[in-house]
């Protein structure tokens, strides 16, 4: 299982509003906060999600984070929380990658690609 995972961003100010609508879908708050980064946390399953400033001179490589969702409203509401400011890249619906697979994918404002997922779907 997941503890926690870090996303390196470029622009803190801009990112961590934005990840403390999208992550709220899903259940996180926002948690610890230092210069080094916010923590958003999941009390339900302890895991939590990190936004933190990208090294100088470093710019970080958009990479692809998937969350699971209990409901195909949980990824209806990360969907449209995540598009102010992110930029659509597959509208919630079932997916061919297995049967039940039902998910979201959102451009976040870095260009990472953000997900809601169920893999229980009965649609």
């Amino acid at each position: 299982m997941l503890d926690h995972l870090i996303i390196r961003v470029s622009d803190p100010e801009v990112m961590v509003p934005y990840y403390e609508r999208v992550m709220a879908t899903l259940g996180y708050h926002k948690g610890v906060e230092y210069p080094g980064g916010t923590q958003f946390a999941n009390d339900e399953d302890g895991d939590s999600v990190w936004i933190s400033p990208a090294k100088e001179g470093v710019a970080p490589s958009p990479s692809h984070y998937a969350w699971r969702a209990k409901t195909t409203a949980d990824v209806q509401a990360f969907y449209e929380a995540a598009l102010d400011g992110g930029t659509d890249n597959g509208v919630p619906g079932p997916r061919d990658y297995h049967p039940g697979y039902y998910a979201c994918f959102v451009l976040d404002p870095e260009g990472n690609n953000i997900e809601a997922v169920l893999h229980d779907y009965e649609g």
